[in-house]
């Protein structure tokens, strides 16, 4: 397994549930559709998509929604094998609003504790851990215990090796503060390689939503590349070696849901292909770009095809 797998995203899983009414509350959405979803699931599930050899470590509850997420790994060609299951918790639900689509609100039900935050060190691979080419950690992973423990010793297993990457990942209603979540995801910049988030996202992260000087913090703790989602201004790639913003792709959004995961995706893929910073950028908004345009989460990822016809 550890030769076979190219990328190991580590955090969240739930069940998507899409309304198929668009641009209307929550009160008044009469029909749902289900999809896949979770930051670590969907990059997982977008890397497959372009061809990579992912895995996702994860727990679900053990009902049917958890059944579930283990077939729908299976069927984008991702390896369910490092899915755990918490026999007391319910594997998590979220409820979307499209209203507006391009960024719609959502409704998390993962109390008293989601399973992916209960992830401890009997539940990771470690050879694995520290032999995989591309290791993927999230924010969200360390806003409970036990799994902010068991990502911390994920990444000093990890030793700090060549593409090993944290998405900020930052949701308020994970986080009982900002000081906390400032506190916690700073700790993980010390021990990755590559960083990927939005303006809020670094904010939190290092204290300046100003995307030139967060990248600059960054590389000050020994990053090798900042990625930094700046919306409609397009993307910031950060080096030691220099930077260059590459311009965004227009596309009419249908739900900007699964866009930063698409994009993610592309940045695994671009990474372990050993791309330029600015190709793998370039890739990587089309991606995003392409999901942006669809509805859902992993169902609506790219593929290599659809991705350099938009390119």
């Amino acid at each position: 397994m550890t030769r076979r797998i190219e990328a190991l995203t580590v955090g969240r899983v739930g069940v998507d549930l899409y309304p198929q009414q668009s641009g209307v509350p929550l009160a008044e959405v009469t029909t749902f559709a289900k999809s896949l979803g979770g930051t670590a699931t969907n990059v997982a599930v977008a890397a497959a998509r372009l061809g990579r050899r992912s895995a996702v470590l994860t727990k679900v509850g053990a009902d049917g929604f958890g059944d579930y997420v283990r077939q729908a790994l299976s069927g984008f060609g991702v390896s369910p094998d490092h899915v755990g299951t918490s026999p007391e918790l319910h594997t998590p639900a979220v409820f979307c609003e499209l209203n507006p689509p391009a960024d719609p609100p959502l409704l998390f039900y993962r109390d008293p504790i989601a399973p992916d935050l209960t992830l401890t060190g009997a539940d990771v691979p470690w050879d694995l851990v520290r032999e995989v080419p591309l290791l993927w950690v999230t924010g969200t992973g360390v806003s409970a215990e036990p799994a902010r423990a068991t990502q911390r010793k994920i990444l000093e297993a990890r030793g700090r090796r060549e593409h090993t990457v944290v998405d900020l990942d930052y949701r308020p209603m994970f986080w009982p503060d900002t000081e906390a979540a400032r506190a916690e995801i700073g700790w993980m910049l010390d021990h990755v390689s590559v960083a990927v988030g939005n303006r809020t996202e670094v904010e939190v992260a290092v204290g300046t939503a100003d995307p030139d000087e967060a990248a600059d913090r960054m590389l000050a703790r020994g990053l090798r590349l900042a990625v930094i989602k700046k919306g409609a201004d397009g993307v910031l790639i950060a080096t030691p070696e220099g930077r260059r913003t590459v311009p965004p792709q227009r596309v009419e959004v249908v739900c900007g849901l699964g866009a930063g995961d698409g994009f993610g995706g592309a940045l695994v893929h671009g990474l372990l292909s050993g791309w330029d910073p600015v190709r793998i950028a370039e890739y990587a908004n089309a991606a995003g770009a392409i999901v942006a345009a669809r509805l859902a989460c992993a169902d609506a990822m790219p593929t290599v095809a659809e991705i350099e016809e938009l390119l």
